[in-house]
This record gives structure tokens, C-alpha cells and sequence, in this order.
């Protein structure tokens, strides 16, 4: 076992993972949002998430003026399943943002959250009768239609006053994620191929009820790399048969920085490729959206744990309150992650870093270096803001975290942790 001593370069590319403006005291404790973090796990309890709010808000201004500047006929909309809570949706709404909401629940978040239904985005491959009714009921601006009975649902379910709805086509372009990520791929379970989308917009064409406004595609998530979207952007202006359109839906799946060999483009490198593209190959007239989602919440949020055991042996093992209950990223996707002590940030010895489920599987990070390790540490891992809250569930009776809230010095929470009473709530008999 090799221990290290923490450098002031290894401590700020360490703090550099969490949001923008984490910084240390002078006593080394970890700040977010002006806030000690160790003061947060013991008032909130651990495991929390916890959100600089500021560093959201930034995120989300650097998408509206930079799209604004680059193509000023556009709208960025969040995609709420990446961080579906009430209060994120709120905040993202306040900033300028549409929502893309994917099930009947995100809809009801989006517009408990003040939403504008007319910047809604409605999507789906598999879209219930009784999800797209309530999406129709709320006015909702867009529906995406990925199939031919989405169609046939929305004839039957819309009025008079008709339904705008893009029509998603599968771009065929390959993007080097997980293949749990990739969704533009020959063959995926999202859109339709170049023959079915040409019946399917005949219909739309013919339709007195569905105004077919334009196409949507989307090539995955956690994309490193710009010249995917770009090639996206030139596989839909390929599809000649659909004609040209008013309005062009280009997807989200720009990456986050989780570790410190990820190097995402920028949301500026990003939006340029998008926008350079679109301008040799897309009508100058046409309407663009995109649908950021991981690369706008991932870095805003640091989910806090407390170590309960250590145990020695062949490998030392760090045993903390969550785990795959509130992040099955590692265990999805393989997705690795980096940890601080939050009064010890930087150095140690290496060790794994693993939940308290009854899972094998259930290991958060394997191989972080964490200096001395002891019963009642608090354990930061920053980048949980995507897909973490999400995929939260009850596995051995865990009770979903808390969302905090921090900014200027200032915690509030915004969603509770379940109780126990909760876990019984839906029992009948």
C-alpha cells in the first residue's frame, strides 16, 4: 500500500471535480456553496445531495446566451430525466430553459415546477395513452413522435386546435459512450429509420389534426467529442425524402468531467459545432433546440456519505451509508467516480470504496486514494448531479436522500429523505 501526500496541484484537481466556487477553509475543510460540508452531512444527515445553486444557475446562462449568440432563432430545453427534482426544474425554468420531460411523472414535475407548456418537449418510445392525453391537457408545445401509434394515439386524443409534433429519425451515427448510452446507432429502440420516418411524415402531412413541424435527433450521452453531433447534424440534412423543415430538434448527450482524465468540449465548442454545421447544411431559417440534461446538472451537485466500517485486507475496504441505492451509475455504466474526505481532501492510500447494500456489485469507486479513512468520516463524491437522484430506489429498505440546496453560505433543503413511513405508504392490506 503506497500512501501520498497530497500536493497543492493534487488537492486543487481534486476540489476542480466539484462545482464551480468550491474552494477549502482555512482549517481544510471542504466548502460548497459557501457551506462546510461536514456541518451539512450533520445537520442533514448523510447520504445528501447537494447542490450549488449558483454554480446551476451559471451552467444554465452559459447555455441560453451562448445558443442566443450562436443562433438567435433557438431554445435550449433541460432534459429533466437527468436530475428530475421539483426545485432543479424551477431553477433551470428561472434561467430561460424549456423542459424535455420523457413520462407522465416528469410532466407533472416540470409543471409543478411553473413550467411554460408551450416550451414543452414531450418524449417517449413507448408513450402511454394515458401519458400522451395528459401531455395534450397541459398544451404541452412539442411531442415527439417516435413511432407509427404514436400517431395513431394522437389522432384520436387531440382536438380542433391541433398538435405541433417533430418527428424522430435515427441519424445512424455511432458515438463512442456505453452502449447503454448510445441511442442514434442502426437498429436503436428510439426513432425511426429513414423508409419508416418517410411513411410516417406522409401521414403526419396528411393529418388534420398534427402539424408536422420538423425532425429530432438524438445520438447518446456522455459524449467527449463534438464531431458525433456534427455528423448528426449532417446525417439529418442527408434526409432529403423528409424535405426541409421549420424546426430541427438536435438532442442533448454532451458529456461532464468526472474524473480527471475526462475533457469534455465546452458548452461554447459544443454549441459552435452544433451551430457551424447547422449553418452549411440547415435551412438559415429553421428553428434549433437542444436538450442538455447530464452536462447541465452532473457538476452542479456532490452527494455526501459517512463512513461506517474499515476493514483491512487484501484490498482495504471503505464501507460508507449509500451506495447503489442512491448512485447505480458505477454499476450501470461502469461510470467512475473520484471521493474526498471533506476535512482531509487530497492523498492517502488506495481503497475501495463500497455501499452498504447486499450487492457484491454494489462498489462506488474502486482504487481511490482517501487518507486514513475512519469510522464517521464524511465522504464527498462530486459529479452526482446526473442520472444519480434518477435512478435513486429502495434496495434494502434504503430511504432516498435529501436534495440540498446551498448557496452564499446559505443550506435549504428542497426535497426531505424518506422516512420509514414512506416505505409503507402504497400498502393496502
Amino acid at each position: 500500500m503506497t500512501v501520498t501526500e497530497p500536493s497543492s496541484s493534487s488537492v486543487a484537481e481534486l476540489v476542480a471535480l466539484f462545482p464551480d466556487g468550491t474552494h477549502l477553509a482555512e482549517d481544510g475543510e471542504l466548502m460548497i456553496g459557501g457551506c462546510r460540508a461536514g456541518e451539512l452531512a450533520d445537520r442533514f444527515g448523510t447520504p445528501a445531495v447537494v447542490v450549488d445553486e449558483s454554480a446551476l444557475r451559471r451552467r444554465a446562462r452559459q447555455y441560453v446566451e451562448a445558443l442566443s449568440v450562436h443562433w438567435p432563432n433557438s431554445q435550449a430545453v433541460f432534459a429533466s430525466k437527468s436530475f428530475p427534482c421539483t426545485a432543479v426544474v424551477r431553477t433551470l425554468v428561472e434561467e430561460g430553459l424549456g423542459v424535455d420531460v420523457a413520462g407522465g411523472g416528469e410532466l407533472v414535475a416540470a409543471l409543478a415546477a411553473g413550467a411554460d407548456p408551450a416550451h414543452l418537449v414531450v418524449h417517449g418510445n413507448a408513450k402511454t395513452d394515458e401519458e400522451l392525453a395528459m401531455a395534450v391537457e397541459a398544451g404541452a408545445g412539442t411531442i415527439v413522435v417516435d413511432n407509427f401509434h404514436d400517431i395513431d394515439r394522437l389522432e384520436r386524443l387531440v382536438g380542433a386546435a391541433g398538435q405541433s409534433v417533430l418527428l424522430r429519425v435515427i441519424p445512424e451515427v455511432d458515438a463512442d459512450t456505453h452502449v447503454a448510452m448510445v441511442t442514434g446507432q442502426r437498429g436503436s429502440k428510439f426513432g425511426l429509420s429513414l423508409p419508416d420516418a418517410v411513411l410516417a411524415a406522409d401521414r403526419l402531412r396528411s393529418s388534420d389534426r398534427l402539424r408536422f413541424d420538423g425532425l429530432h435527433v438524438h445520438i447518446g450521452s456522455q459524449l467527449l467529442d463534438t464531431e458525433p453531433f456534427r455528423r448528426a447534424v449532417e446525417a439529418v440534412a442527408r434526409l432529403g425524402e423528409l424535405g426541409e423543415h421549420a424546426v430541427y430538434d438536435l438532442g442533448g448527450g454532451l458529456g461532464a468531467r468526472y474524473t480527471y482524465d475526462d475533457r469534455p468540449p465546452t458548452v461554447e465548442e459544443y454549441l459552435r459545432a452544433l451551430t457551424d454545421t447547422a449553418r452549411e447544411h440547415l435551412p438559415a431559417t429553421a428553428r434549433l433546440i437542444i436538450e442538455p440534461g447530464r452536462s447541465i446538472v452532473a457538476e452542479a451537485a456532490t452527494t455526501l456519505y459517512r463512513v461506517v466500517t474499515v476493514k483491512s485486507g487484501p484490498r482495504t475496504l471503505v464501507a460508507v451509508d449509500g451506495g447503489m441505492a442512491d448512485n447505480l451509475e458505477p454499476m450501470l455504466y461502469g461510470q467512475r467516480f473520484e471521493a474526498a474526505i471533506t476535512s482531509r481532501v487530497g492523498g492517502g492510500a488506495p481503497c475501495d470504496l463500497v455501499g452498504r447494500h447486499c450487492e457484491s456489485g454494489d462498489t462506488l469507486i474502486r482504487d481511490i486514494n482517501l487518507p486514513d479513512p475512519q469510522v464517521g468520516d464524511v465522504v464527498a463524491v462530486p459529479v452526482t448531479g446526473a442520472y444519480c437522484y434518477s435512478l435513486s430506489n429502495n434496495y434494502n429498505g434504503a430511504r432516498r436522500p435529501p436534495v440540498i440546496f446551498c448557496r452564499d453560505g446559505e443550506a435549504r433543503e428542497v426535497v426531505r429523505r424518506e422516512t420509514f413511513h414512506d416505505l409503507l405508504r402504497r400498502d393496502v392490506s
